[in-house]
């Protein structure tokens, strides 16, 4: 089979790896003239790192393993800790925090020339008898048996198919970035999320010697920076270590993103098109699904390419199904903003953190077909991947 998959991102860049392993023709086009370095860092969990692996991706060195996260409030009291490492025992993969141009170079490790091709911007799909043509603004074209839309929250590849960009504001926004020589803040393995009544700061390790910090808040589209006077308006007197890590901060080292969301429909393409990732499923990032669910997509997709025999419309649709039950609860989650938004901390301070540490893992459990297809889950893959 050949498949075209539109961006190379996270999941597009999976798509292709697990395709190519599994002897299928797969070809990645990226508008972009060259690999993206911009995202600060992304947290894969450990579904993630389980297809990573799976996929082949070296993940000795990626990032930083994440074995607790500490909820505080902006005075700097402690909460509750959760202890991912116990998730990592039960379900047999570690949780990290990784650059994004990192992971992006690690899904690329090792493909065969002509399986990128930079410069392309996606104009339109034309489905045929024999397949799909997709049109670039360039006048170049590609012939495939199917089409995969893997280009974003604002994607080209939706917008055809949906007839509009569904994406919409979610009303909040990141301001994030990388911050060299700051692991000391948090320690090796260990993430800090702190709340208060401005907004919300949380602080990863993200590889040797590097920490992954952002904050977030309401926002509007119009406003505009500098952000570096805002952020330090609105968190410069929170507790330690806050301050410090504002402290070393320039305008050039902030990235800002807002936040989209869009409902998660049970049918995402027609015909021999279908959709993946973000173009899916946007969705704020408030629990760090983005990326697994990308992952999860392109997992799912690739075994019933592999798997399934007749038409390929009927597959795509079976994927669709499949994903969409997964992912729209967590979709919908996600635009609340729920763990972003201020509440008093006398609630927070009843929660046991063996309690948050079983329940977290069982969030994880829950948010990933490909955990849930694994033997020890107690359901054959079989099982899984009907849904």
């Amino acid at each position: 089979m050949r498949v075209l998959v539109v961006g190379a991102g996270i999941g597009g860049l999976a798509t292709v790896r697990g395709l190519l392993a599994a002897g299928h023709e797969a070809t990645a086009y990226e508008q972009a003239p060259e690999p993206r370095t911009t995202g600060a860092a992304v947290t894969v969990w450990s579904g993630g790192v389980g297809i990573l692996q799976e996929l082949g991706v070296r993940t000795d060195g990626l990032g930083a393993r994440i074995d607790h996260l500490e909820n505080r409030t902006h005075t700097g009291e402690r909460l509750y800790s959760i202890d991912v490492s116990f998730a990592a025992r039960r379900l047999g993969h570690t949780s990290l925090t990784s650059p994004r141009r990192l992971l992006l170079a690690r899904l690329a490790e090792g493909l065969p020339d002509g399986a990128l091709v930079y410069g392309r911007r996606f104009v339109r799909a034309v489905e045929h008898d024999k397949g799909v043509t997709a049109h670039f603004a360039d006048g170049s074209t590609a012939e495939g048996d199917v089409l995969v839309g893997a280009d974003g929250h604002h994607s080209a590849v939706r917008r055809q198919l949906w007839g509009h960009d569904a994406a919409r504001p979610a009303g909040w926004a990141t301001w994030q970035g990388l911050a060299q020589g700051r692991e000391r803040i948090t320690g090796a393995h260990h993430g800090l999320m702190i709340n208060g009544r401005t907004g919300f700061c949380g602080l990863l390790p993200a590889g040797p010697d590097t920490l992954q910090w952002w904050f977030s808040f309401p926002w509007s589209p119009g406003d505009e920076g500098p952000y570096l006077p805002q952020l330090r308006a609105r968190f410069a007197h929170w507790a330690a270590p806050v301050p410090a890590v504002l402290d070393g901060l320039t305008e050039s080292d902030i990235e800002m993103f807002p936040h989209h969301t869009h409902r998660v429909p049970r049918t995402w393409g027609t015909g021999r098109s279908t959709l993946l990732g973000d173009a899916a499923h946007t969705m704020p990032p408030i629990v760090a699904q983005g990326a697994n669910q990308a992952l999860e997509d392109a997992w799912t997709l690739v075994r019933l390419l592999v798997t399934r025999r007749g038409d390929p419309a009927a597959v795509l649709r079976h994927y669709e199904r499949i994903r969409s039950r997964r992912v729209a609860p967590i979709s919908r989650l996600a635009a609340t903003e729920y763990t972003y938004r201020y509440r008093p901390p006398r609630y927070d301070r009843l929660v046991p953190s063996a309690l948050a540490t079983r329940a977290y893992a069982l969030w994880i459990h829950r948010t990933s077909n490909y955990l849930r297809a694994r033997p020890r889950s107690g359901r054959p893959a079989a099982r899984a991947l009907a849904g």
